[in-house]
């Protein structure tokens, strides 16, 4: 069986590419399989290639298995030669990519571009139990509509007056660990919160930083009392920005990127679905200088062992796909 991992670096590039539907096959087992097919099913080797219907028939266990078995494609009618490009737009696309969008280029329902978009997305989710460590910066923000915009009938749901109050808005915690040298990217992650009460912060706080660490916050008073475990310095934004190291700016600028993203291409994010919106954007961010090969070849390997269905994803049935 012939390998192949090259990856395009353009857009285009990636669409003439993975056109040819084996390409696209032999990319992806390429990934899967660096030391030769394994049966899915009984982990036998010997597992000759039907051409024909781009599969493997298993001598041990006489099953036959594609290669999207056990990944985030596994039972989708969708070709590989339309996933992999929908991949390469979504990790690569600075502020996201809509699911209108991705219908249109590929041909498919926005319904179906919207599954594919958040398979994607379980795929890039890190799921790390890594602490952060050395210099990190903690901060909060709030993520949904402003009141005025809302119907009158939502802001009397979400409990609004007057479209000045936070309610009806989701509280999410960034943390970035900074890095000094020049060709490491900072790493963030961020956690949806249910209140920003000092108990539930700071029990956040300490599951992701490792004690002993220098955090900088701003001077909201959830974040009192982390001194015994850490080197906290406070910058309070009402005065000023920066005092020598102690700033939030690097969090300041990713949390421009997540809302240019949420406002200006997907516009009306849920808050059931807002953590896979941020693991996205959380993915661009820390890979942001890799180049889209890069980027795009990390995201398709990292789509074993991983699974999205829609009724996991919405609690109803599957729709028609296209």
């Amino acid at each position: 069986m012939a390998t192949e991992t090259r990856t395009p670096d353009t857009l285009l590039g990636a669409i003439t590419y993975f056109a040819h539907v084996n390409v696209a096959t032999m990319f992806v087992a390429a990934l899967r399989w660096p030391n030769g097919v394994e049966c899915p099913h009984c982990e036998s080797r010997e597992c000759p290639y039907v051409a024909s219907r781009r599969v493997w028939q298993c001598k041990g266990c006489r099953k036959q298995f594609s290669v999207k078995v056990g990944t985030i494609f596994e039972d989708s009618p969708i070709p590989l030669s339309k996933w992999l490009p929908a991949m390469w737009m979504l990790v690569n696309c600075k502020n996201g990519v809509s699911s209108y969008e991705i219908a249109r280029d590929l041909g498919v329902t926005q319904k179906t571009a919207w599954f594919m978009m958040h398979r994607i997305r379980r795929a890039i989710q890190t799921g790390t139990f890594d602490k952060l460590g050395g210099h990190v910066e903690v901060d909060e923000t709030y993520i949904g509509g402003r009141g005025r915009n809302m119907h009158a009938d939502k802001r009397k749901r979400v409990g609004l007056k007057h479209g000045r109050s936070i309610a009806g808005k989701t509280v999410v915690m960034g943390l970035l660990e900074r890095h000094g040298a020049e060709n490491v990217c900072s790493q963030v992650r961020t956690e949806v919160l249910s209140t920003i009460k000092r108990g539930h912060v700071q029990e956040k706080v300490r599951a992701h930083v490792e004690a002993g660490s220098t955090v900088s916050t701003d001077a909201l008073a959830s974040y009192t009392g982390l001194s015994p475990d850490y080197v906290h310095g406070v910058i309070d934004h009402a005065e000023k920005y920066v005092d020598g190291q102690v700033h939030t700016n690097g969090l300041e600028n990713f949390w421009s990127l997540l809302k240019r993203a949420i406002k200006g291409t997907y516009v009306n994010v849920e808050p059931f679905h807002l953590f896979r919106y941020l693991d996205e954007q959380c993915y661009r961010f820390n890979n942001r200088k890799a180049t889209d090969a890069i980027r795009c070849l990390q995201a398709a390997a990292s789509v074993f062992g991983k699974r999205l269905t829609y009724k996991v994803l919405t609690g109803h049935a599957v729709p028609q796909t296209c």
